[in-house]
């Protein structure tokens, strides 16, 4: 499903034009990028939630010559699912 065909289905879901669940839409997803900006958590209970990790620096090896390389650190975003979506699914 694209971001398209979700909006299609909120709208039809919620009963909303495609005008408003674009609008809401583009809503959820920048205010979760924001809080996660701020290292804040995100938490939909029976959904699930989203989180930052911090991944330490560390060597890699370069897969076509076989030499070490530095791998930065950086911040990752991290998704787990709620016990609801994880049973739906099952």
């Amino acid at each position: 499903m694209n971001k398209a065909q979700l909006i299609d289905a909120i709208a039809n879901k919620a009963g909303l034009t495609k005008a408003d669940s674009k609008k809401a839409l583009d809503a959820f997803i920048e205010t979760t990028t924001e809080a996660l900006k701020s290292d804040d958590r995100v938490a939909l209970v029976g959904f699930g939630s989203f989180s930052v990790s911090k991944r330490d620096a560390r060597t890699g090896r370069n897969p076509q010559t076989g030499k070490p390389i530095n791998i930065p650190a950086k911040k990752v975003i991290k998704f787990k699912a709620g016990s609801e979506l994880a049973d739906s699914v099952q």
